[in-house]
């Protein structure tokens, strides 16, 4: 079990933000977590990131309380861009390897490629869209246990979305069929360069995602599993083909399940 999560209640002040949540993830799955603004989907984050303490419930990772493992392995994507503007990459790459111990160097030099973004270059000279790929990009180059991405798909045109789909799935699903359609990728290419931390392996490294985003048509078609969060409560959480299928002669989408649970 990487995460397990039960009982989960946060209050702030006298406003109940997260009702006796309780949930588990698996190594290895995509989960989205599903929610409406205000549903409770940020301050879960925060407790997993450790920077909510103050709340009832237990909270594991691994198996250890969630606020020794944070930081160490879990890697966070979050829906503002933190960067300074003022860095390139390269010093981005410096920071980012000397703060975190499982930042890959050779894996950030291959996303930049991917991403075709200039690495000597001043962050504050990219236009909007590789602004945001700078932060796609330094989260992917960590060798996580956990990603965590808010809203990383939100005020993305149609075509940089399929781009950030492609890339989660190429760095964070433990597979060789790297594209997002089928993910046609050419045999020959070379395969995803492994950490030299043997914690993470080819053998034994299987992240798992946390994708928490209001934009469910979108998402479907990675996701394994799927969380339905509203006002603090998770109202459902199963895999995409038990809320899809589910008995039915024809099966509806996400989106739609997610209307009628709600």
């Amino acid at each position: 079990m990487l995460l397990d999560i039960q009982n989960l209640t946060k209050f702030y002040g006298t406003k109940l933000a997260l009702d006796s949540v309780s949930l588990n993830l698996q190594e290895g799955k995509i989960v989205g977590l599903l929610g409406p603004n205000g549903s409770g989907k940020t301050t879960l984050i925060k407790v997993l990131l450790g920077l909510l303490k103050r709340y009832s419930g237990e909270v594991k990772f691994c198996d250890k309380p969630i606020d020794d493992m944070a930081k160490a392995h879990i890697a966070y994507l979050p829906d503002k861009n933190h960067i300074p503007l003022h860095w390139n990459l390269k010093w981005a790459f410096e920071f980012f390897g000397d703060f975190f111990g499982d930042f890959d160097y050779e894996r950030a030099g291959d996303l930049s490629e991917r991403l075709r973004l200039d690495t000597k270059s001043k962050i504050k000279t990219f236009s909007k869209g590789n602004k945001e790929k700078v932060a796609l990009l330094l989260t992917l180059a960590r060798k996580a246990r956990l990603y965590i991405f808010d809203e990383p798909i939100a005020g993305v045109d149609p075509v940089a979305r399929e781009e950030v789909f492609s890339l989660i799935m190429r760095y964070c699903k433990n597979s060789q069929d790297t594209s997002l359609e089928s993910l046609q990728s050419n045999p020959n290419e070379p395969n995803i360069p492994n950490s030299h931390n043997s914690a993470n392996s080819s053998k034994d490294y299987n992240p798992s995602v946390l994708i928490a985003t209001h934009l469910i048509y979108d998402v479907e078609q990675i996701l394994d599993e799927a969380i339905f969060l509203s006002y603090g409560k998770v109202l459902a959480h199963k895999s995409v083909a038990d809320f899809t299928r589910n008995g039915r002669e024809n099966p509806i989408n996400l989106e739609q399940a997610f209307k009628e649970v709600f």
